[in-house]
């Protein structure tokens, strides 16, 4: 088996001077950078958690990464099934739920693709591969929980 290895950089950027002081006071903001990447992430937490709206929070990024990584599968699985994706854009969305005790966890996930393909005979074959673009990938097979796809197909 091949593994593949990943390093990020996230550094707390928010010490306003006192650190820690106050749980109710603390800023969530951070920075998220890997090696050789040309822009880094504004990071904080969730407005829930006391963040900042203005950036992206762990969840968001979760979210992305599972829709992410099923669009790069699907366009794979296209362009080798000869389908022609000329657009491709998916308002996801997820649900985590929080326990009384503070913890959580996602409980589910809607990927809402809207693709535009060339011939209108391969859409019942585009539709097809969504499932095949969750099984190869890896984000996906790395959730507790199934991932589910409403795509919308359109002919151009």
């Amino acid at each position: 088996m091949k593994k593949h290895h990943y390093n990020i950089k996230t550094v707390w950027t928010g010490n306003e001077g006192t650190g820690t002081k106050n749980y109710k006071t603390y800023n969530r903001n951070h920075s998220i950078n890997g090696e050789g990447k040309y822009t880094e992430i504004l990071g904080s937490s969730d407005p829930a958690f006391l963040g900042d709206k203005t950036r992206y929070n762990p969840e968001d990024l979760f979210l992305s990464s599972i829709s992410s990584c099923h669009m790069l599968w699907y366009l794979h699985l296209c362009a080798t099934n000869n389908i022609i994706i000329t657009s491709y854009k998916d308002n996801a969305t997820g649900c985590m739920e929080e326990s009384p005790n503070g913890n959580g966890k996602f409980t589910s996930v809607t990927l809402n693709p809207l693709i535009t393909i060339t011939n209108s005979s391969d859409k019942e074959k585009a539709m097809a591969l969504h499932e095949k673009a969750n099984e190869m990938c890896f984000i996906a097979n790395s959730c507790n929980f199934k991932i589910k796809h409403k795509a919308t197909i359109l002919i151009e």
